[in-house]
């Protein structure tokens, strides 16, 4: 479930509708005022959120308040700031937001960041990932591959991790820079073949089961 705070109608309800076409549940909240009180009743996977809101509390104070909350501190949130505004849009990120949009804002972008967002926070149901002489645990941050223990960086470790979660599915270059560095990155695609590279000859044999799939981009290829 996405919450949604934002008190032109017209916007809010194109954000809902256009979430909703793409699979995701949404909820809409002119103001903080109805927010907090469906926040009594159902905690949302990820809040949208204005930072402009007329009346009761801001979006920065909304923001503050569920970053002290032990039970709202985890929940992702994606302020929106309009054109210019790159001072609110410094302190929301300082405060804990995890990505913005900056109005006007395309619908489809805001489904890309989303889901780009709802990728990076996702816990995953198993600590433990294993395929054939691979295993990545995820509690220890650690990957053997044929026994022994390999060292990654960072971004090597969330490249794996996101393969071995989605054996056989295929990533273009864009999506991986997407998940793993974030819909702001501006670096090139360039980049993800090399951290490919690096994590194939860190892997060993392993490094295999990394197929090229040639005109889109990567997978972990079924046996």
């Amino acid at each position: 479930m996405i919450y949604c705070v934002e008190d032109d109608a017209g916007i809010r309800n194109m954000m809902l509708y256009t979430l909703n076409s793409a699979g995701l549940q949404a909820k809409g909240f002119s103001d903080s005022n109805a927010f907090w009180q469906e926040m009594q009743n159902e905690l949302p996977d990820l809040i949208l959120l204005d930072l402009m809101l007329p009346g009761g509390d801001d979006g920065l104070t909304i923001l503050n308040k569920l970053k002290q909350k032990p039970s709202t501190e985890n929940i992702p949130v994606i302020i929106a700031t309009a054109k210019g505004e790159e001072y609110d849009r410094v302190i929301g990120l300082d405060s804990g937001a995890d990505d913005y949009l900056c109005k006007p804002f395309g619908m489809m972008e805001m489904v890309s960041r989303v889901k780009a967002v709802l990728r990076r926070t996702k816990k995953s149901s198993t600590s433990i990932l294993c395929y054939n002489d691979l295993t990545l645990n995820d509690e220890r941050h650690e990957v053997t591959a044929c026994g022994k223990i390999v060292e990654l960086t960072l971004k090597e470790y969330e490249i794996l991790r996101l393969f071995m979660e989605n054996i056989g599915q295929a990533f273009s270059r864009d999506k991986i820079l997407s998940y793993i560095w974030g819909v702001d990155f501006f670096g090139e695609t360039r980049t993800v073949d090399v951290h490919i590279g690096t994590l194939r000859t860190k892997i060993g044999k392993c490094g295999e089961y990394i197929q090229t799939v040639r005109g889109i981009g990567y997978k972990m290829e079924k046996n």
